[in-house]
């Protein structure tokens, strides 16, 4: 049994030490989608995933699988197409355009997580520097894909990324995370392992050492400004 959260101004999550071990890591339901309650969930390792006719729920799975300045290493195989690649990556030129560039089905799904609300949302978050887009041109100018996220204190909350043309997220990636941590960034949390990111270094941490962490980087000052051209 999970909690039901009233929809009030200030959110009041359960502690995440009450999450279902089946499905892994399921806290709560219910809540908004609001900068208020995204930051609350966040700075604790919660975070929004549901299919958009389900009711809001909220999750904290644990091991968590995160990406450090020390556990990070780019493939030899994507460092040579990174170095040959033709495509420029920028921060923050397309938000928007790169939210829905994830929004849109992917081969295999039928539908997206990220409903209207989120849509709605994280615009204003990144306006006001709370959030973070990682875009990829092609040569002609195209759009090619690219990634996005929040960012709290000296943490990346990764939240989806896209390739409208093959390998272009993997080379957004590759190329904005040693940019992002030489402005500060101490934690990109990728919440759960995916194989396509578990090749740049992931590591899994258990609850209570990740919550550590987070907690000290949520807490830290703010990084420094993310160039708009990365490559």
């Amino acid at each position: 049994m999970i909690d039901w959260l009233n929809e009030y101004e200030v959110p009041d999550f359960p502690p995440t030490n009450k999450a279902l071990s089946d499905p892994q890591g399921l806290l709560a339901a219910g809540g908004l989608i609001s900068p208020l309650w995204l930051d609350t969930a966040y700075r604790r390792g919660i975070f929004p995933w549901n299919d958009p006719e389900e009711a809001r729920l909220w999750w904290t799975p644990t091991p968590r699988a995160v990406i450090t300045p020390d556990s990070f290493h780019i493939p030899r195989k994507i460092a040579k197409e990174l170095r040959k690649s033709r495509m420029r990556v920028t921060s923050n030129l397309a938000f928007e355009r790169v939210m829905a560039g994830c929004t849109a089905p992917r081969d295999g799904q039928n539908g997206t997580w990220i409903d209207s609300e989120i849509t709605a949302v994280y615009p204003t978050l990144q306006h006001s520097g709370r959030a973070l887009s990682i875009e990829c041109w092609a040569p002609d100018g195209t759009l090619a894909g690219g990634f996005y996220g929040l960012i709290i204190g000296r943490a990346l909350f990764g939240e989806s990324m896209f390739s409208a043309q093959s390998g272009t997220s993997k080379i957004a990636f590759a190329a904005a995370v040693p940019v992002l941590f030489e402005c500060g960034i101490a934690l990109i949390d990728c919440q759960m392992r995916t194989e396509h990111l578990a090749r740049f270094g992931l590591i899994d941490l258990p609850r209570d050492e990740f919550e550590a962490r987070l907690a000290r980087a949520v807490n830290s000052e703010e990084i420094r400004p993310v160039p708009g051209v990365i490559k």
